[in-house]
C-alpha cells in the first residue's frame, strides 16, 4: 500500500500496543497528519515491559558482537534522542554519561573485551573513585561512556499519553481481523466521535503479545527489577558493573531513586523472586556500599519481547502491506523508541522502508 502524500483524506492507522513504542509511533504519525487510534487493554496501566526499563540510553552497552546491523540501528537511534525529547516537558533525560566497572580480576578480563569493543579507555580503581566517590574501594577497573545517557521511561510514556489524549481506546485485541483493515467499517469502539474499524494500516506493537497476533517468533523474557531511595546525590552517573559475574546496572534519579536491575530469566511467570532480589542487591551493595541506607520501595518484574536473534522485527509482516510489525525489541526499547517512532511512520505514510530496515523485516523469519 502506498499513500499519496497529498491526499485530502487522512490515512486511517490502527495501533495495536500502548507501551511506549506503540505510543511514540501513534505520536509520530499524528504530528504528520495521520488519523490514530491506539488500541491498548488497559491505556492508563503499567503492564508494558517500559515500566520496569530503567532507562539507560547506550548504544554501544547493548550491541551484540554477534549482529552488527543492530549497532548501526542503536546508534542512529541514540542520535534521535535529543530531538524526540525536546518537546516533551521533563522526562528525566540526562547526559552525565556512564561508569562501567569491574569488581574482580575475572571482571575485569570479561569487561575488557566489552570495553574493547567500545573503544572505551580503561581507568584504574583510584580513577573511577575521582568519579565517583561512592564506588566501593575493591572495584578494581572502570571505563566512561560519555555519550551514554538515561530517561526516565515512565515519565516517557505520561507525556506520550497526554499528547495522545482522546485517541487511546481500551480494547483488547485478540485477532487482527477484529480492526477490518482495508474493509469495510466494523463495529467497534468510537473515538473522538470517529468510527472504528476500516483501517488503512495496522501496526501491531504490542511487545511480546505480538507473537501471538502475528505469528512471529516472539517471546516474553522475564527481568526483575528493583527502585531504592535516599537522599539525592550519591551517585552522578549511571553504573553499569560486574560485581564477582553477577552483572548490575544503577540508574540514579535526580530525586534520590535509584533503579537497580535486571535479572534476565527465559519466563512467563510475573513473580519476584528472593534469589533475583538478593543477586540485585547484593552485587548493587558490593559496588556501592552506601546504597545500603536505601530505602527498598519497589520491586517489580516485566517482560522484555524477545526474538530468535535477539533484534527487533520492523516491516510489513506480508505482501498484502497492510500491517506493518514494530516489536521484538528486547533489552533496546526504550533507546529504539524515537528511531522506530519515524522509521514505521515513513513506512505508513509511503510504502517505502528505509534501507536501515532490511536486516529487521518479518521475513527474515518465515
Amino acid at each position: 500500500m502506498s499513500r499519496d502524500p497529498g491526499a485530502s483524506t487522512p490515512c486511517r492507522v490502527a495501533v495495536v500496543g500502548g507501551g511506549i513504542i506503540g505510543l511514540a509511533i501513534a505520536a509520530e504519525l499524528l504530528c504528520r497528519g495521520a488519523d490514530v487510534t491506539v488500541h491498548d487493554p488497559a491505556p492508563a496501566g503499567t503492564d508494558g515491559a517500559w515500566h520496569v526499563a530503567a532507562g539507560m540510553l547506550a548504544p554501544g552497552g547493548e550491541s551484540a558482537f554477534e549482529y552488527p546491523h543492530l549497532t548501526r540501528l542503536l546508534e542512529a537511534g541514540h542520535e534521535l534522542w535529543p530531538r524526540f525529547v525536546a518537546g516533551l516537558g521533563d522526562v528525566g533525560y540526562d547526559r552525565a554519561g556512564t561508569l562501567s566497572l569491574a569488581l574482580t580480576a575475572d571482571d575485569v578480563a570479561e569487561a575488557a573485551r566489552e570495553w574493547k569493543h567500545q573503544r572505551l579507555t580503561p581507568l584504574t580503581g583510584s580513577q573511577v573513585r575521582d568519579l565517583e566517590p561512592a564506588i566501593s574501594p575493591r572495584v578494581r577497573a572502570g571505563a566512561f561512556a560519555a555519550a551514554e545517557h538515561q530517561v526516565d521511561p515512565r515519565r516517557i510514556v505520561a507525556a506520550l499519553r497526554d499528547r495522545l489524549r482522546g485517541r487511546i481506546v481500551p480494547r483488547r485485541i485478540a485477532d487482527l481481523s477484529e480492526l477490518d483493515a482495508g474493509g469495510t467499517p466494523a463495529a467497534t469502539s468510537t473515538v473522538a466521535g470517529r468510527a472504528g474499524g476500516g483501517f488503512d494500516v495496522i501496526v501491531v506493537a504490542a511487545g511480546h503479545h505480538t507473537g501471538a497476533l502475528t505469528g512471529l517468533p516472539i517471546r516474553p523474557v522475564k527481568g526483575q527489577v528493583l527502585r531504592l531511595r535516599g537522599d539525592p546525590g550519591l551517585l552522578e552517573h549511571v553504573i553499569d558493573g560486574a560485581a564477582d559475574g553477577r552483572h548490575v546496572y544503577l540508574v540514579p534519579r535526580a530525586d534520590g531513586e535509584v533503579v537497580v536491575g535486571a535479572t534476565q530469566e527465559e519466563r512467563a511467570d510475573r513473580a519476584p523472586t528472593a534469589g533475583g532480589v538478593h543477586d540485585l542487591l547484593r552485587a548493587a551493595l558490593d559496588l556501592v556500599p552506601g546504597l545500603a541506607e536505601h530505602e527498598l520501595t519497589e520491586v517489580a518484574v516485566g517482560h522484555r519481547p524477545g526474538t530468535p536473534d535477539n533484534a527487533p522485527i520492523l516491516g510489513f509482516l506480508d505482501d498484502d502491506r497492510r500491517i506493518v510489525v514494530a516489536a521484538g525489541h528486547f533489552r533496546n526499547g526504550i533507546l529504539l523508541t524515537p528511531i522506530t517512532a519515524r522509521l514505521v511512520a515513513d513506512l505508513v505514510l509511503t510504502g517505502s522502508a528505509d534501507p536501515i530496515l532490511d536486516a529487521f523485516a518479518p521475513g527474515r523469519f518465515r
